[in-house]
């Protein structure tokens, strides 16, 4: 089966190259390198002993995506490319509506076009916003609380809507919650351009002196310490989450959370990178980010019991992980 992966090149997608890879199949990555860079690629080859195609594109360019659609024999698209940070699309909606959307349907108008019937499509928990506890796939979403949430959502009934007008569309919306973590091999791990955006990239760079402190948002959220609660999950179980999507993939809509079902505050990931690492990590409490909300956690039996997907890599791991990547960048 040749997949096409938008964004492949990208923290998320990169390492779903990995397990598509060692699953037996082919690979075209689209990408335009915004956050990434094509190096990653060649890491991702290196470790797999496999090639992939790449074309540097911009996704929301429907004549780039035409071409490969055009070249290949598609049998299914997984879909990354989108911005992903809360707190930017909160300044810059319109990047985040026009990127996310637009890409959706381009790529969404393509598998129409050339009868490609799967789709993996790459969701947020922020689509749940302001719910209860753990976060369950039939909730009503509430996504007001960011763009980028909201860009998700939309999304999200783009694929819905055109999978209800064409049944064989076949379509899996996968709901992350919040990966963590590197590859094993140390080669890739989250690498972003300039400031980080997310939290333990931001860890493990004050951990090897390149920022000095650690500026969490907010510890005045009504929880156990007063600090954010996430659900973590590695990345790498995050990427088997897609296989076992692609694999078990049937006709419709199918909604998964891929989590791990806990709840963990910022300063307990702090605490647990301390202790993995033996490095002491200084922190400044700061304000809260626009956007955020204090709890947001999954419900996984859906994805237990229909894709027969479970976490296998605990906090521990995703700490030493995250570090030996660090180490060798």
């Amino acid at each position: 089966m040749i997949v096409l992966v938008t964004g492949g090149a990208g923290f998320i997608g990169s390492h779903t190259c990995i397990a598509l890879l060692e699953a037996g199949f082919k690979v075209i990555v689209a990408d335009n390198l915004c956050n990434s860079r094509v190096e990653i690629l060649n890491k991702v080859m290196e470790i797999t002993k496999k090639n992939i195609i790449f074309y540097e594109i911009d996704v929301t360019n429907e004549h780039s995506v035409d071409r490969i659609f055009s070249e290949h024999h598609i049998d299914g698209v997984i879909h990354f490319a989108g911005y992903k940070a809360v707190g930017e699309s909160v300044k810059e909606p319109l990047k985040y509506y026009y990127n996310n959307i637009i890409s959706t349907i381009v790529l969404v108008r393509a598998c129409q076009k050339y009868k490609v019937q799967r789709f993996v499509f790459s969701s947020s928990a922020t689509v749940y916003g302001e719910n209860e506890v753990p976060f369950k796939e039939s909730m009503i979403l509430k996504p007001t609380t960011n763009p980028y949430g909201e860009s998700k959502t939309i999304s999200e009934r783009i694929l819905i809507d055109v999978s209800e007008a064409n049944p064989a569309f076949s379509v899996a919306l996968l709901r992350y919650f919040n990966p963590i973590g590197a590859h094993e091999s140390g080669l890739i791990g989250e690498e972003p351009n300039g400031a980080p955006n997310n939290l333990m990239p931001y860890i493990t760079q004050v951990a090897k002196g390149k920022i000095e402190k650690l500026r969490i948002f907010g510890a005045d959220y009504p929880t156990f310490d007063g600090t954010g609660v996430r659900d973590y999950i590695h990345v790498m179980d995050l990427a088997e989450g897609h296989i076992a999507a692609l694999i078990h993939l049937k006709e419709g809509i199918h909604k998964y959370n891929l989590g791990s079902g806990k709840g963990t505050s910022v300063l307990e990931l702090v605490t647990i990178f301390e202790e993995e690492t033996g490095i002491k990590i200084p922190f400044d409490v700061i304000d809260r980010r626009p956007g955020d909300i204090a709890e947001c956690y999954a419900d996984v039996r859906k994805a237990r019991e229909e894709l027969n997907w479970y976490v296998i890599r605990d906090l521990r791991m995703m700490c030493r992980d995250a570090w030996r990547f660090e180490k060798n960048i």
